[in-house]
């Protein structure tokens, strides 16, 4: 492989793990919150596409507005699947929520092929988007570069909220104890809320940014990476935001080099996540920023 050639799979590969990442980090914030692993969220993903391509297909709406409507409706449709499906399970048992999230999976997924058939269609061009950018010999299109930086700058925000804001400090109260965060004159049920919101806001962003790099929607689109972010989020520490893009880079990285340098190996490209996820879980449970847990028994 000459070094152009490895430069160009190395900006492959940073889009790649930044579209992992944002989605991951909405696995974690949920499973940090309530210990819950929202098996929707990948296709609240597909959801987010969905919107983005008829407000600018069937409501001719400008691209830029037309994303934000998409993202906003993507929130909102997060935390009513929370208030829904997940709230009044809060006091069951951990199993009785996690069958709900995988029914709502379901749910959303036949209900999309219903409403927006399943017949695949086609994303429309954003010439902004499109722009092929040349550095030297590696030429690399304009959203291969945009899908990072908007990744960073989402963390950066989501970390300055948790670390930083009120609203932080009652998310991380309740994921510390949510009982004694109820004690504590907590709002718990707009805290969880919240969170799925925001969950969902990144799952819109990412499924958006997705369809302008791929720009194909099918209303099963969200199961396979939302499965990969999910591993992703499980690798880097499941929890931890940092450890979800520490995952979602790692993931897309391992992914498309292997792809890259043993291209026979094309056809087994979905197999390595879950080699890694193994490989990692084997060396350290808790995975690479997450922090070992004491059973009390």
């Amino acid at each position: 492989m000459d070094i152009a050639t490895f430069f160009q799979q190395m900006a492959n590969a940073m889009s790649l793990g930044s579209l992992y990442a944002l989605i991951a980090i909405g696995y974690t914030m949920v499973y940090g919150i309530l210990r819950l692993i929202n098996f929707a969220h990948g296709d609240v993903f597909m959801l987010g596409a969905y919107f983005a391509f008829y407000a600018v297909t069937a409501l001719a709406m400008p691209w830029g507005i037309a994303f934000i409507v998409a993202i906003g409706l993507t929130g909102l449709f997060g935390m009513g699947l929370e208030r829904a499906a997940y709230r009044p399970l809060r006091d069951s048992p951990k199993i009785s929520i996690m069958i709900s999230a995988i029914g709502a999976s379901f749910l959303i997924e036949n209900v999309g092929v219903v409403l927006f058939g399943g017949r695949p269609k086609s994303f429309p061009s954003i010439p902004l988007f499109d722009t092929v950018i040349h550095f030297g010999s590696v030429s690399v299109l304009s959203v291969s570069l945009f899908i990072p930086v908007v990744t960073l700058i989402i963390l950066a925000a989501l970390l300055w909220i948790v670390n930083g804001t009120r609203t932080g400090l009652a998310m991380r109260a309740v994921s510390t104890d949510l009982d004694a965060a109820r004690l504590m004159a907590i709002d718990v049920n707009k805290t969880i809320s919240l969170t799925f919101g925001i969950s969902s806001v990144l799952a819109g962003i990412g499924g958006i940014m997705r369809t302008m790099k791929y720009p194909q929607l099918n209303p099963l689109m969200g199961f396979m990476p939302g499965l990969k972010c999910f591993i992703a989020a499980v690798i880097g520490g499941i929890g931890n935001i940092q450890g979800a893009v520490l995952g979602g880079f790692l993931l897309g990285f391992i992914e498309i080099m292997i792809v890259a340098f043993l291209p026979e190996l094309t056809g087994y490209r979905d197999a390595f996540a879950f080699v890694l996820l193994i490989a990692v879980l084997l060396a350290k449970p808790s995975g690479l920023l997450g922090k070992n847990q004491t059973v009390k028994v």
